[in-house]
């Protein structure tokens, strides 16, 4: 079989930019959070579902959720953890409505194992001031199918990764309040692969495009800023409550759109090419994010945790895969510079998140941890439904323990469960109007299976 130079899972190019490497070690599979949005911006926090994770502020990954908190730490801190994910998405058909000379069958298992790094700095830089530095991946999506697989017209590979650079301050205002800030400045990239039709195109008597084998690949990235604030509370020695904010970030991902056509002519070939190559770029809002926690010792042992934290969404409905230059031979408006080649029509609602946890302190070496979430998607229902995001509300089974080696140095150990209700499909990317002047991406009718499992390290050191 020849392979097909325009995928990213066959063929992928040297990468010669370091963010771009260390994008190469972000790949996540279904996120873990609703949509697209990663949790796992420490290890620590796994153990209780991350609940009161704006006002633990027990290592240096206060940074990201509230950098308020680093007014908690010690004079210079760090931590490195990671985090590795594992996640199941079986599809199950139920009629699709699709040309079966564009592939059979349920795609196999679209989901994967990755691990997801962080790293954060938190330095004092004077009697009441910290700064901080942190490296994160705030969102990420990673599913994969089998080539030819029934719904291989609206995707095969898809792959969303960011990495963010989060410079911070810290202010103790008070013994009882703290505030803090930071910059993000953010790095995106995207693959998109999927077949161009359901159905061959005839052009003339006797001469047809293979577009029901033929692929087409969007690739493309964008770096961009936003920005965060939070504030901790202390309205006594045992509660701590904690309101951060994170910004939304507007995207503009430029790259090319490029076709392929295995086993055709060369004159086929290059007319598939001259349908679909060209650059290209999309637009996407990144979506804010509010949460406000709290903390409560109940007594030398036991320690209580709570959550709340809303998303928006909403912001992201359609996503348009727009030409920046036009085609060689364009065939009708959306092969011209400006038109529009895909629009993905996501039509998200903004979500929230509750999660409650507990800390059990055994020991002077030890603490056990546990904890429970629900997360609710974005996601409206089956009509909107993508399978690159086979989305569903998530209900989190969460446990964990921290080992103080001295009094230095500190190890987390989480594990995470996630239940995912059956993700519903019915999404239909046939053509409108007469003739149709876009190939058809058929309707792909079904549920999902999803299932997903943590398990995350953490080392944190003062020093």
């Amino acid at each position: 079989m020849t392979k097909n130079p325009l995928n990213p899972r066959l063929h992928k190019p040297a990468l010669k930019a370091v963010p771009a490497a260390l994008l190469g070690l972000l790949g996540c599979s279904l996120a873990q959070a609703a949509g697209f949005q990663l949790l796992e911006q420490n290890a620590s926090g796994i153990g209780t579902a991350y609940a009161g994770s704006a006002a633990v502020a027990d290592n240096a990954s206060t940074i990201y959720f509230n950098p308020a908190g680093m007014t908690e730490l010690r004079d210079r801190e760090i931590s490195l953890g990671g985090s590795l994910v594992g996640a199941s998405a079986k599809f199950h058909d139920r009629g699709s409505a699709v040309d079966t000379l564009a592939g059979s069958g349920n795609g196999g298992n679209a989901g994967t194992t990755n691990l997801v790094p962080n790293a954060y700095l938190s330095w004092k830089l004077a009697d009441r001031l910290w700064g901080g530095l942190g490296l994160s991946v705030p969102f990420g999506l990673r599913t994969e199918y089998d080539s030819r697989w029934v719904g291989a017209a609206h995707a095969i590979h898809f792959d969303v990764k960011t990495l963010n650079i989060n410079p911070s301050l810290a202010f103790k205002v008070d013994d009882t309040l703290s505030l803090g800030a930071g910059l993000n400045y953010q790095r995106m990239s995207a693959d998109y692969l999927r077949g161009i039709s359901t159905q061959p195109l005839p052009v003339a008597p006797g001469v047809v495009l293979p577009l029901n084998t033929s692929t087409v690949l969007f690739r493309a990235n964008d770096w961009s800023w936003g920005w965060n604030v939070g504030a901790l509370f202390k309205p006594s020695a045992d509660t701590r409550i904690g309101v951060s904010y994170r910004s939304a970030i507007k995207h503009t991902l430029s790259g090319d759109l490029r076709t392929y056509s295995p086993g055709a002519p060369a004159p086929l070939a290059q007319a598939v090419g001259s349908i679909g190559n060209s650059d290209a770029y999309t637009r996407i809002k990144l979506p804010e994010t509010l949460i406000a926690s709290v903390a409560q010792r109940l007594s030398s042992q036991w320690e209580v945790l709570g959550d709340v934290s809303w998303t928006r969404w909403n912001d992201i409905q359609d996503v348009k895969l727009v030409r920046s230059t036009s085609v060689a031979r364009p065939v009708s408006p959306s092969g011209a510079a400006g038109g529009t080649a895909q629009t993905l029509e996501a039509d998200f609602r903004n979500s929230w998140r509750v999660a409650l946890g507990a800390n059990y302190t055994l020991n002077s070496a030890w603490t056990l941890k546990g904890g429970l979430a629900f997360d609710r998607t974005p996601v409206q229902g089956a009509a909107t439904t993508l399978v690159s995001l086979p989305d569903a509300n998530r209900t989190w089974l969460s446990a964990g323990a921290q080992w103080r080696p001295s009094t230095d140095s500190r190890v987390d150990f989480g594990v995470a469960y996630i239940f995912m209700k059956d993700a519903d499909i019915n999404n239909n990317q046939s053509p409108t109007g007469t003739p149709p002047v876009v190939p058809s991406r058929g309707t792909v009718n079904g549920s999902y299976d999803n299932r997903i499992w943590l398990l995350g390290v953490q080392y944190s050191q003062a020093f």
